[in-house]
């Protein structure tokens, strides 16, 4: 099956973005295909190098290792530049671009899946 997934919330203070990368990584074990990853909303707030909790999991680094793999990985342009997220500040692997790409996704899609409020 083919499924994509979007984040809404930030890291750290709401579930949602555990939560989607859990799933992820659910899907993938269990064979099923990610057309794609879109950070909307907060959610662009999972993409920053900068958060490096000492002693937590970094979820940037997380997001960033599954699209090294080539899970396609989207942060909303227009909700990246109100809150800060600059192609500089954004983990590798990680393209910053406009609705397109979600509509593609769900387009692509059989299933699609949010997380978040």
């Amino acid at each position: 099956m083919k499924i994509g997934v979007m984040v809404q919330e930030g890291p750290y203070q709401h579930q949602a973005s555990d939560s989607a990368w859990e799933f992820v990584q659910a899907a993938l074990a269990r064979g099923h295909e990610i057309v794609g990853v879109f950070f909307y909303t907060d959610g662009v707030y999972n993409v920053n190098r900068f958060m490096n909790p000492p002693g937590e999991r970094v979820i940037g680094k997380r997001w960033s290792e599954l699209g090294a793999r080539g899970i396609p990985l989207v942060a909303c342009v227009t909700d990246s530049t109100y809150r800060g997220i600059t192609p500089e500040i954004a983990v590798p692997n990680v393209k910053i671009s406009g609705l397109g790409n979600l509509a593609e996704f769900i387009q692509v899609a059989d299933r699609f899946v949010t997380f978040g409020d």
